[in-house]
């Protein structure tokens, strides 16, 4: 049972890893303007948005809830060592697609 219950952790972090990379619409691709016509930089454009927003909230979910099984009064069932292993292993998977981003 236990070991059913972390790999279907597992799956599912992989899987939500994989949907927030996938929902996560390309940059437009930018028109070549003349020179003469391009507009100065503005303060706004000179910071670009952080790059996935969605896995650095998942890590941080991740973390908060590893933070959480760690300092629980009870051990879930017998499932908390299994779940910590599971969780950490899922953080480790996003931050090395972080690791590996081209954008």
């Amino acid at each position: 049972m236990r070991v059913r219950i972390v790999g279907i952790l597992a799956v599912v972090s992989l899987v939500l890893a994989f949907v927030f990379l996938s929902s996560t619409p390309a940059a437009p691709h930018k028109a070549t303007t003349p020179a003469a016509n391009a507009l100065p930089a503005t303060p706004a454009a000179a910071t670009p948005a952080e790059p996935h927003p969605q896995i650095r909230e998942a890590l941080a979910a991740l973390r908060r809830a590893k933070e959480h099984m760690e300092h629980a009064a009870h051990d879930f069932g017998g499932h908390r060592v299994e779940a910590l292993k599971a969780t950490d292993e899922a953080i480790r998977q996003l931050e090395e697609c972080l690791k590996y981003d081209k954008d």
